[in-house]
Formats: structure tokens, sequence, C-alpha cells
């Protein structure tokens, strides 16, 4: 799977719109479920976080976990990552530079490899699987999430359609095809045994709510601090501000101008290392 350069590029003004809109709208529920999921297996000593973006996980994680537990947290897209260690956490912990796809790190030096809504992104996911499988010790956990079908989450599919209708011969489809793209459970689970796990994974679905104080803040959020700023600012430059305005429209149509609280869904999942 090949991307457009511009799916993955998270430069400019984004990572600092993506923390401060895109992460309370959308990331804050599901880095608390995924602290949670990894409280939950106990002492998991060394910890890989990979797409660790502006940290959200990280830090939750950072809080989370007994200061014995390592945390390595790492991205591909270094304005992403000098964005996460600039906030900072609540205990040291250490940023790398890293590519999934080729991990900067000793076979079996981990023992949980944890990914938040960072798959969709990889450009060959078996091989990815494989390397978090390679930096696992024998019985090792990996634990990602994956945003489900855009249709069943409210804000993105709405904003896609707004900005299908102003710009209808083409249309920025980046929501659909990344973040949304990855969410059939039986390719999900094909990727990761062809990274070498040995057992189907486990992959529940769970839904939360996206809630924001007006319809401008997830639009905002969307149009402008995610890589769909790119597509628009492509077709044409000067059009940034009004296809916010159409999303925004487009949101206070369905939900209101203010107080605006719609669906999100993805799916956990969960596999092991073979002992």
């Amino acid at each position: 799977m090949t991307l457009p350069t511009s799916d993955s590029n998270f430069a400019g003004s984004i990572p600092e719109l993506y923390e401060r809109w895109m992460v309370p709208l959308i990331f804050e529920p599901y880095a608390r479920d995924m602290a949670a999921r990894v409280a939950a297996l106990g002492r998991v000593g060394r910890v890989l976080e990979i797409a660790a973006g502006t940290g959200v996980l990280t830090r939750k994680l950072a809080a989370t976990l007994p200061p014995d537990n390592a945390i390595v947290a790492t991205d591909l897209n270094a304005p992403m990552l000098a964005h996460a260690e600039a906030i900072g956490t609540a205990r040291p912990v250490e940023w790398r530079v890293a590519d999934a796809l080729s991990l900067p790190f000793a076979d079996a030096s981990f023992n949980l490899v944890v990914c938040q809504f960072g798959a969709m992104f990889f450009p060959d996911r078996p091989r990815a699987f494989a390397e978090a499988r390679r930096v696992l010790q024998p019985g090792g956990t990996l634990l990602f999430n994956t945003w489900d079908r855009i249709e069943d989450n409210d804000f993105a599919d709405l904003v896609t359609g707004a900005l299908a209708t102003m710009f209808p011969d083409d249309p920025p489809r980046f929501m659909a095809r990344v973040p949304h793209g990855y969410h059939d459970p039986v390719q999900i689970a094909r990727d990761v045994m062809a990274g070498g796990f040995e057992r189907a994974p486990k992959i529940e679905t769970l839904t939360c709510r996206s809630r924001a104080d007006s319809a401008r803040i997830p639009a905002i959020a969307y149009c402008q601090g995610t890589p769909l700023r790119n597509e628009i600012e492509a077709r044409d430059s000067s059009r940034l501000s009004a296809a916010t305005a159409a999303a925004e429209a487009a949101i206070a149509r369905r939900f209101g101008p203010s107080d605006v609280d719609g669906r999100i869904q993805a799916l956990i999942v969960t596999t092991t290392r073979g002992e």
C-alpha cells in the first residue's frame, strides 16, 4: 500500500492544532481506555509505543504505569514527536523518531508494544506487525486500535460529505481513505498473523462519544488539524476557511450549533507473541 505524501504530512501548524482540537475531541477517550488495558495486564516491564503522535497515550501511560515500567515513545513524524516532547509527561519517557517498518531496537527488548491509531498509516502492515513481534519478548503483548468505518464516526463522516459538496470534481477523501480505511476485522487478523503472530488477535468494538462546545470546534479539528488540510489546500489554498465553514454548517445542521455530541467508534486489537 502506497499512501500519498500528503496523507502523512503532519507539519507546519498541524501538530499544534491537532493537539489543541483533535486530541480532546476524539483521542482522549481511547487513550484512557488503552492506558487502562495496559494497567490491567499487570507488571508489563518495558513498553514501546509506536506512532505516538503528540503524546496523548504517552502521557496517560506515564501517569498510570509504575516508574519501573520504562516507556519508549516513537513516531516517524519528527514535528509531531517534538510537540509531544515539548508538552512533557508526568515522569521521564524516552522519545525516538522511528519507522514502524524498521524499528531501531534489539530483538525481544520489550514486554509490550502499544499503538494508538497508527496502524492505518503503515504502508506495509504485515511488515510493521512483524517488527512489533520481533522486538517483543516471548509472551509479550501487542495492543493497538484503529478507527472503524467512517459511517460509524459522525463528525468525520459529516466533514467528508461537506467537502465532497464543495469540491465535487475531486472530493478530499483523506478521512475515509486513511484514518477510517482499515476497519475490516478479517483483514486486520490476516495482517497480524502474516506478521508472524501465532494466533488470531482478539478484536473488540468500542463506541465512545465525541463532544465539543460548538460545531466550529470539530470543523477546525478535522479541516485544519489533520492532513485533510493538505488535500483542501492542494485543491484551492484560498478556500481553507470556506471549507471549514462548510464543515461547521454540516455539523450544525445535524447536531445544532453548540454542545455537539457525536458517535466515534474504533476497534481494539490484542495479541501475544508465542513463548
